[in-house]
């Protein structure tokens, strides 16, 4: 079996428009000292192409812009059992400080450079609608169970709102594809309970009101509207959809857009208040055990499952 320790690996930081990002970056570095960075790179798979060159080593670890890692992490050692476990890209949990979801959401990665210069996505994409807004569905992307940094989206109003439109978009696909409304109402159960977090949990957060309502708005957006569900990955186009929104007020637009999402959706729609999310936040997470750093949640949801 061969392994790597995390340590003999490039680690790259990816920012591009996070009001803290320099802050971050001193943080990593001190946690980090060989740590390198990418800065600006419009596009996510332009980003990842940038990062992929910026690496010495094949394999190489990403940090998001809003991220800050566990140290514990670079005391990992990562085991390749087969050669697909050799060419695999790994993406483990995040804790979302806004609303506590612990998924691949904002988290930890490791590619190899190989896999990033050959893949085509989001503004690259090759036209399939899996490649149009994620990395996630290709084969060689494996989901991680363990949690192994916090992710804080909400560093301004519009970033905050930003990151909860986009997952409020994203969980509404199916493969990357726009589903019916049956087939929302069907669709894994997961998905749908990441999202109701999203579209309530977060009150207690420094502009939590604000990922809430981004929350709610590109799930309204994506499945009661005609709206291009594809811009989700434009951030230009984001923004300019930010500007028709941001002198409102976020719990009054949460209001607005609740009762159809309720009604036509059968989604939810109770958000918690500062207390109450706090709390939930707090049972959440406390009963979270990581497994060991190569462990699939795959081979979790197996395990509990009785596959």
């Amino acid at each position: 079996m061969n392994s790597i320790d995390i340590a003999d690996l490039d680690c790259i930081y990816l920012s591009y428009d996070e009001p803290e990002k320099e802050q971050y970056w001193i943080r990593i570095k001190n946690m980090v000292p060989w740590a390198k960075r990418v800065d600006g790179v419009l596009g996510s798979d332009a980003a990842h192409k940038a990062a992929a060159r910026t690496s010495n080593t094949e394999r190489f670890i990403l940090v998001d812009g809003d991220n800050i890692p566990d140290p514990a992490f670079f005391n990992q050692t990562l085991d390749f059992p087969t050669t697909e476990h050799e060419r695999a890209v790994f993406r483990w949990r995040a804790r979302n400080h806004v609303n506590g979801l612990m998924y691949g959401n904002g988290g930890l990665s490791s590619w190899t450079r190989e896999h990033v210069i050959n893949m085509r996505t989001h503004e690259n994409t090759d036209g399939r609608d899996e490649t149009v807004v994620e990395f996630c569905f290709d084969t060689l992307y494996w989901p991680m169970h363990d949690c192994y940094s916090t992710t804080y989206p909400n560093q301004s109003p519009f970033h905050a709102w930003r990151a909860g439109f986009r997952e409020g978009v994203k969980m509404c696909l199916q493969r990357g594809r726009r589903p019916t409304l049956d087939e929302f109402k069907k669709q894994i159960l997961r998905n749908l309970d990441h999202l109701t977090i999203w579209h309530n949990v977060g009150a207690d957060a420094e502009h939590g009101e604000w990922c809430i309502a981004g929350a709610r708005q590109g799930t309204y957006m994506t499945m009661l509207t005609a709206w291009d569900y594809t811009l989700v990955q434009d951030f230009s186009a984001l923004a300019e959809l930010w500007s028709t929104v941001k002198d409102s007020q976020p719990r009054l637009l949460s209001n607005q857009l609740g009762p159809e999402l309720g009604t036509q959706l059968d989604l939810p729609m109770a958000i918690l208040e500062s207390e109450q999310s706090s709390f939930f936040k707090y049972h959440y997470r406390s009963n979270w055990h990581n497994r060991g750093v190569m462990t699939r949640e795959i081979d979790v949801i197996r395990q509990q499952e009785g596959w």
